[in-house]
């Protein structure tokens, strides 16, 4: 499966659908600093192309003939971080993403964004574009901590299949979640050697330190000291001395984006921030990428009893959540 990653930054999803198995044979990135850290990561080429110039990344991406087109428009347009535009210039890049698989028109692809873009105006247009262009659809909400990673981020994946019907992979998508969601603990163990850290909150009504023992909240592009004189508020745990209470740093932040440490960063702080903060978690792409070859491996027959394959693509409102078991009393 030859695939070739849009918007890639620094390659979070590009490793993780290699780790999958999947052969990424490109990348295409317009920020100089990710593409001088991707470069240092993967043999394979990195372009520095502008994708809102559709033709031109058209003719561009068409000679590595794609079996996949994988990417993650920039979300910043949606997300809840700051101030929303569903017309804003970065929204028009889902518009952009959706034209280049259109024209190239992949076997796959792969759509990655904010869980906020489901109430746009410019996800429903592209369904409908998608639709037409021949793409069966399946599209869900996936927390990272229930595929492999130590964070509770959320984020929407649509992923398109030439001829096929909609939701064919809803249920390997569900069925592969893991019953419970990972903490940090079970993840790195002791090795960060603390018990609480500093995530830098949006304002000070919200929560600021984090406990080992549950999974990390979203790392964002930024990451913060603690502020001089900050004080617990009602939602930080009890009993903590906030005088022994630090931000992870920036590697750390690589960590918990499930990057490995020979995965080597290069450049400011502030752009390795943002890079990070960006970036696929490098498990959750790489669940993405077992998902599609499990289904191609499997019998989707297997699948009809418990889910209802139909012609109708409705956008996920709720995240996917594992099945709850019940403990049978003996």
């Amino acid at each position: 499966m030859r695939c070739v990653d849009l918007f890639a930054g620094c390659g979070g999803l590009s490793l993780g659908l290699e780790n999958a198995g999947i052969e990424v044979v490109a990348a295409v990135e317009n920020w100089t600093p990710s593409i001088e850290v991707y470069r240092e990561n993967f043999s394979h080429p990195v372009l520095e192309q502008d994708l809102s110039a559709v033709k031109e990344s058209i003719e561009v991406i068409r000679p590595f003939e794609p079996e996949i087109i994988a990417g993650g428009p920039p979300c910043q347009d949606f997300s809840s971080a700051g101030p929303r535009n569903h017309n804003g210039k970065r929204a028009d890049l889902t518009y952009c993403f959706a034209d280049i698989v259109c024209g190239v028109k992949p076997e796959w692809f792969i759509m990655e964004n904010v869980e906020l873009i489901k109430k746009s105006h410019v996800l429903r247009e592209v369904v409908e574009q998608f639709i037409k262009s021949g793409y069966g659809l399946s599209a869900a909400i996936l927390d990272a901590s229930f595929c492999g990673v130590p964070q509770a981020r959320t984020r929407f994946f649509m992923i398109g299949h030439q001829g096929d019907s909609h939701n064919t992979l809803i249920p390997i998508l569900k069925n592969n979640l893991s019953d419970e969601p990972m903490h940090m603990r079970h993840y790195f163990g002791e090795e960060l050697n603390l018990e609480y850290y500093y995530r830098h909150p949006r304002n000070y009504n919200r929560r600021a330190v984090f406990t080992l023992d549950e999974p990390s909240p979203t790392v964002r592009g930024v990451n913060r000291p603690v502020p001089k004189g900050y004080k617990l508020n009602s939602c930080d745990p009890d009993g903590v001395d906030i005088g022994n209470v630090r931000p992870l740093t920036t590697i750390e932040r690589s960590y918990v984006q499930t990057f490995p440490k020979s995965f080597k960063f290069k450049g400011s702080k502030t752009n390795l921030e943002q890079m990070i903060g960006n970036a696929v978690p490098v498990k959750l792409g790489e669940y993405i990428g077992r998902s599609i070859l499990g289904y191609l491996e499997a019998d989707s027959g297997n699948f009809t009893s418990e889910f209802i394959f139909h012609d109708r693509f409705e956008i996920p409102q709720r995240k996917l959540m594992p099945e709850k078991k019940h403990n049978e009393k003996s």
